[in-house]
């Protein structure tokens, strides 16, 4: 009897994990590996907002690009 692994979710944890530590890093922010997820923490939501930052930027860059193509 073979015991399966979630793969898939282990790699999301660890690539989680190693873009927050890499936010804390450059962001002169404490890291701890307990607020990855936690919602409450100000250090996660910070984190959060950046990601977000980041999405919306992406997502007003190809609609720049798509309206100067018109």
């Amino acid at each position: 009897m073979a015991i399966e692994f979630n793969r898939a979710a282990y790699n999301k944890v660890f690539n989680d994990l190693d873009a927050f530590r890499d936010y804390c890093r450059f962001e002169g922010k404490v890291f701890n590996e307990k607020d990855l997820y936690k919602k409450d923490s100000p250090v996660w939501q910070a984190y959060q907002k950046y990601q977000n930052y980041l999405r919306m930027k992406n997502r007003n860059q190809s609609r720049k690009t798509y309206s100067e193509k018109k």
